[in-house]
């Protein structure tokens, strides 16, 4: 049997009681939560196949050790399966990678949230949202796995509203995260994690600063519908726009049928579709005011033609497919300047 190694606390198994003990503890988010038993622990241990003590990441800055059973305890929290340990093991490895900086990104006065988008067949093993209502509302595990992230950044990284996390707003995904699959099976390109370097089983953890829709109902040619796109994520006031931000990158979900049947068709090279985004994806330098152009100048954001990208190329474009197959939409996600995408091998239990 696995012997479990975190402090024991007392709780009272009634739903009800629970939850005003932890709302006093400060273990909670306002949602219900399911009491961290041993019995349920352990489960959740033995599926990550993983000893309990084994530390899947550090936190340098705070000195916080994620290990297996605190990812556990906050796992069975927050409602999840055991089966999604391993998922839940490789999205801490993600979100605690350098290019993430995490101890910024659960810090600052953005409304930023670690997003993460899952490729593989364990999209399917864990019923992982990518079609219609993929990020909200499809009735499926992804808010579990995502809320028992952020329980983890709450009660192992330590971050809280108006202390450790000068958010001036946040946002829903800082309750309930932003879990999401890509749409494989309806993509014409390679998945994204595989594009990345890690094929299979996969998850990239993204700093999202929530979502956007973009709508086109006449878009004819995959030219058409990326030009909308493009000019759709460049708004003056996105953190990408900081002069300073030279580290950035923007990520679009693009809906099956349009990947399919209009921008697949015209640009199977998905190089192609993330140079057109990034080509469209820029503004004049005169549509910023006064005060940002010494900045701009000093940084080399301005181009020879005039012009500003919302990102340094086209690579720092982050294409995937997901969504339903009614096509008019794209979602978009600004990221947190200073950040770069980060992406893990999902590791099978033993």
């Amino acid at each position: 049997m696995t012997t479990l190694t975190s402090d024991r606390v007392e709780a009272d198994l009634d739903p009800a009681a629970f939850m005003a003990q932890a709302e006093a503890a400060g273990w909670g988010d306002g949602l219900p939560l399911i009491p961290p038993t041993e019995e349920r622990v352990r489960e959740h241990v033995d599926a990550s196949g993983r000893p309990p003590d084994d530390v899947v990441a550090v936190l340098e800055t705070v000195a916080t050790r994620f290990t297996v059973e605190k990812i556990a305890v906050n796992a069975v929290m927050a409602g999840t399966r055991p089966a999604t340990m391993p998922l839940l093991c490789a999205a801490i490895e993600a979100m605690t990678d350098p290019s993430q900086e995490l101890s910024g990104l659960n810090a600052t006065t953005a409304p930023v949230v670690s997003a993460l988008f899952v490729n593989g067949p364990i999209r399917h093993r864990l019923h992982v949202p990518f079609a219609g209502g993929c990020f909200g509302g499809e009735a499926g595990p992804g808010p579990a796995i995502g809320r028992a992230l952020r329980l983890v950044m709450r009660n192992v990284a330590g971050q809280r509203i108006g202390t450790t996390s000068e958010s001036v707003f946040g946002q829903p995904a800082r309750v309930t995260g932003i879990v999401v699959g890509e749409f494989e099976e309806r993509s014409p390109w390679a998945p994204l994690a595989e594009r990345r370097g890690v094929p299979g089983d996969a998850v990239t953890a993204y700093a999202a600063m929530g979502t956007a829709n973009i709508l086109d109902m006449v878009a004819a040619t995959g030219a058409d519908v990326l030009e909308v796109i493009g000019k759709s994520v460049a708004y003056l006031g996105t953190n990408a726009f900081v002069p300073q931000a030279v580290l950035a990158e923007v990520a679009i979900a693009i809906n099956p049928t349009w990947a399919m049947e209009i921008v697949g068709r015209d640009f199977p090279d998905i190089r192609d579709v993330q140079e057109l985004i990034w080509r469209h994806a820029s503004l004049p330098v005169g549509w910023f005011p006064a005060h940002f152009h010494p900045d701009l100048e000093e940084w080399g954001r301005i181009k020879p033609d005039g012009r500003v990208h919302l990102v340094s190329s086209p690579e720092d474009v982050i294409v995937f497919v997901c969504g339903g197959n009614g096509g008019l939409h794209a979602t978009f996600m600004q990221c947190f300047s200073g950040t770069l995408a980060a992406t893990r091998s999902v590791r099978s239990p033993a």
